[in-house]
């Protein structure tokens, strides 16, 4: 498998025109360590496939019915999923301040000029490769540095009615659907109050729990097999009783060869 920083950026278009989409694809393919997942014209469709495809970067249309582009940003904030590298592609300069204020990489105004779309892309591969450096210099540790300990050793998970505490330890996994966190315990599973994954995990070990994925998190401890998936990816099967499967991202999968020494 070749290594994430070398490998082509990925690539998601939304537009609800099909020449444009067209268009974009093929400016894409001309240029070098480029690879367009998929095509979608609509912002609902557009949702999905980031969140089943996970690109580096998505170029969205403004105008599209249903769900515009800006919308498809703040759902996905909604959603807790990490946000791709955001490039709008419009023919209508006046969205272009609402696009930076909500982070967007680039505002493409179309037709959309080949050199110009390669400068944009030349700084998403620049931009991912300083990202997945940074764990690495992350994990290595100083010496002679006091750990500092401010995980919580109790965790309280509504059941129903009840509200019952748990010992972090004892965690198997969390995932996030629609903003509702669910944790799988050895003794209970139900709603946890946080409000994000990143929340949670900072008040767990961060040697033992682990972000398998956008929407789950994992105790490394309770992983009892690894399952080959599609694309060279993997899911983990935890030993809770349902014997959940967990999906690894492709993020994720050069992490899940590292812990396992797959």
């Amino acid at each position: 498998m070749r290594d994430r920083a070398t490998a082509p950026l990925t690539a998601v278009l939304v537009d609800d025109e099909a020449l444009a989409r067209e268009e974009l694809k093929w400016l894409l393919n001309d240029l070098p360590d480029v690879e367009v997942l998929a095509t979608a014209e609509n912002g609902i469709d557009a949702i999905d496939l980031i969140e089943a495809e996970e690109p580096d970067m998505v170029f969205l249309d403004v105008q599209m019915p249903g769900l515009d582009g800006m919308s498809v940003v703040k759902k996905l904030r909604e959603m807790d999923i990490p946000l791709p590298y955001i490039v709008f592609s419009t023919a209508f300069e006046q969205y272009a301040v609402e696009a930076f204020r909500l982070e967007a990489m680039d505002y493409l105004l179309k037709p959309v000029d080949k050199l110009r779309l390669a400068e944009t892309v030349e700084r998403a591969k620049r931009n991912r490769t300083r990202r997945d450096l940074e764990p690495h210099t992350e994990m290595v540790p100083e010496p002679q540095q006091p750990k500092a300990v401010t995980q919580h050793a109790k965790i309280v998970v509504r059941n129903g009615s009840r509200q019952i505490v748990v010992d972090a330890q004892e965690i198997i996994y969390a995932t996030i659907n629609d903003g509702v966190i669910t944790i799988a315990s050895n003794q209970v599973e139900g709603i946890s109050s946080y409000r994000t994954l990143e929340e949670l995990q900072a008040n767990l070990d961060p040697d033992q729990f682990w972000r398998a994925h956008r929407s789950y998190l994992v105790n490394i401890h309770r992983i009892r097999e690894v399952v080959p998936w599609f694309k060279s990816s993997y899911k983990v099967r935890v030993d809770d009783k349902k014997g959940t499967e967990v999906p690894v991202s492709r993020v994720q999968t050069r992490r899940l060869r590292e812990l396992l020494k797959l």
